[in-house]
């Protein structure tokens, strides 16, 4: 496994790393446990949740599994987006921040957070204040490092000034949907991310499976897939990215190698990108996908990702995030 530099941190997380969202959804407690053990026995060291994922199931399986074996990984998770109907259960105002942060805690049974990510940008509260509260944070113990997802390249510049003007810690890694079908981040969230030394952390790095080839216009929502269980998803399979999916999957055929690795494998070689997050639902998921980091990319099949995936870079991303403003 490589190990790579979180942003300008000191901190090292592995090339791939380990997505939780379908843990305690589509992938039940004995199933999530048996990942997270392979993930660790094959040296996957960076484990990425939130307070949201399966409504607090994903955290509550992910402290259980880590039982003696907490030591082993850097455990990030996130806070900001909604967690119930009244008004300061959201967003990342210190009120809601600082609750949400000790129950996840409590769920993952651990003292303190490797990586606690700002799950979106909250348009409601004042960025001092959600940096001042990291900040104590991070004083306290209880925190590391921090992170944001989902931000605007503005939003994430902005938070950076504030933290250097105060002299607060700064956000080291940010989480935003990148991959072959969805190259927007290219446009300037990497741009700025390079010259501010902030790792990149791809959610959606294979597109949600349509850069895997299980998608196809006969079958859009195949059993088992997050199709299947989630309609909404449905809005992401179109002309374009079913197209994408059937020369990812062509050139990968000539080049030897499943369509996923060689994707995971292009993403793993952008820069700024410091590890990929990929989930799994069943440990041979897991398996085939830590193939991709022990390869690396022939030239000449990267310039073609490169070239096929271009009209990617355009438009609107495949997914993100926000809050609604109130």
């Amino acid at each position: 496994m490589q190990y790579r530099r979180l942003g300008n941190s000191g901190l090292k997380v592995s090339a791939l790393g380990l997505g939780t969202n379908a843990f305690g959804k589509r992938a039940d407690d004995d199933a999530s446990k048996r990942i997270i053990d392979l993930a660790i026995e094959r040296g996957i060291n960076f484990i990425d949740t939130a307070n949201i994922y399966a409504g607090t199931e994903s955290e509550r399986i992910i402290g259980e599994a880590l039982a003696g074996k907490r030591q082993q990984v850097v455990l990030a998770t996130k806070a900001g987006l909604v967690r119930g109907p009244g008004d300061n259960e959201r967003g990342s105002s210190r009120y809601h921040l600082q609750t949400e942060l000790e129950q996840s805690l409590k769920r993952l049974k651990t003292d303190y957070i490797d990586l606690y990510q700002i799950h979106t940008f909250d348009p409601d509260t004042p960025l001092e204040e959600t940096l001042r509260t990291l900040e104590d944070m991070i004083r306290s113990g209880k925190v590391r490092y921090i992170g944001a997802s989902n931000y605007y390249a503005w939003e994430l510049m902005k938070a950076l000034g504030i933290s250097d003007r105060l002299g607060l810690n700064r956000f080291v890694s940010t989480q935003t949907s990148y991959s072959l079908a969805d190259r927007t981040p290219e446009k300037e969230l990497i741009p700025m991310c390079l010259d501010q030394g902030v790792g990149i952390i791809p959610y959606f790095p294979l597109a949600g499976g349509i850069l895997t080839g299980k998608y196809s216009a006969a079958v859009r929502a195949p059993e088992g897939s997050r199709a299947s269980a989630d309609p909404s998803f449905g809005r992401f399979i179109t002309e374009q990215t079913l197209e994408l999916s059937d020369r990812v999957v062509a050139l990968s055929e000539k080049a030897g190698m499943s369509p996923g690795v060689m994707s995971l494998a292009w993403l793993m070689g952008r820069p700024a990108v410091s590890t990929v997050i990929v989930g799994a639902t069943r440990e041979q998921q897991l398996e085939d996908n830590l193939k991709s980091a022990e390869i690396s990319l022939d030239a000449a099949v990267a310039e073609e990702l490169d070239e096929i995936s271009n009209p990617f870079r355009y438009g609107k991303p495949l997914a993100v995030y926000r809050l609604p403003r109130k």
